[in-house]
């Protein structure tokens, strides 16, 4: 399974992420999955891939051709196969056409975003892979209650908390994603 990894890029985040992320990496691997990232060296970017590549797995990173020449984020130079695309939307699309599930490490407003969009496109029934939230530290505590927040006003229905799973373990993660998952329709998750 070709699993994409969103997460920090940051390089100034508490080690205890990155030892985390890194047995992430190299769990997938163990298990005979790939990795999809970003293609950034630092933060949980960087992480994730240093862990897939320790046990000798395939990487494929992603990264705007903008990134190399406003020198946004260092590449990881270990990619089997780089990818760079003119726009952030086209490198998106590239991760989520070349995966087959998600995992949500931390992260800023960027990880947020790939987390909300692939939850959406998942909702709107554009994809059905599974998506895991690795709530590392309980990190997305208050993101999922966010969530929550919309579900108890009515702005999103209840059966989104369906679409995926947060999980605090790799062996949770693995369990999730590794199971065949049941697609909700689309009149089960909008009304009107």
């Amino acid at each position: 399974m070709k699993i994409c990894v969103y997460g920090a890029s940051s390089p100034t985040i508490d080690k205890d992420y990155i030892v985390k992320t890194e047995a992430l990496g190299q769990q997938m691997v163990k298990r005979g999955h790939s990795l999809v990232f970003g293609g950034g060296t630092n933060g949980l970017m960087g992480a994730v891939a240093r862990g897939v590549k320790s046990q000798n797995g395939h990487i494929l990173g992603v990264i705007p051709k903008f990134f190399r020449h406003d020198r946004v984020e260092v590449i990881y130079t270990e990619c089997d196969e780089l990818v760079e695309p003119d726009t952030m939307r086209e490198r998106k699309q590239i991760m989520e056409d070349n995966a087959d599930a998600f995992i949500i490490t931390p992260g800023g407003i960027g990880t947020f975003e790939e987390f909300y969009e692939i939850l959406t496109l998942k909702q709107l029934c554009r994809h059905n892979k599974p998506i895991a939230i690795y709530n590392i530290n309980n990190y997305y505590d208050e993101t999922l209650q966010v969530i929550l927040k919309a579900i108890e006003k009515n702005f999103v229905t209840e059966k989104c908390n369906e679409l995926f799973k947060v999980c605090s373990t790799l062996d949770e993660i693995f369990t999730y994603i590794e199971s065949n998952q049941p697609q909700l329709a689309l009149k089960e998750l909008k009304e009107g």
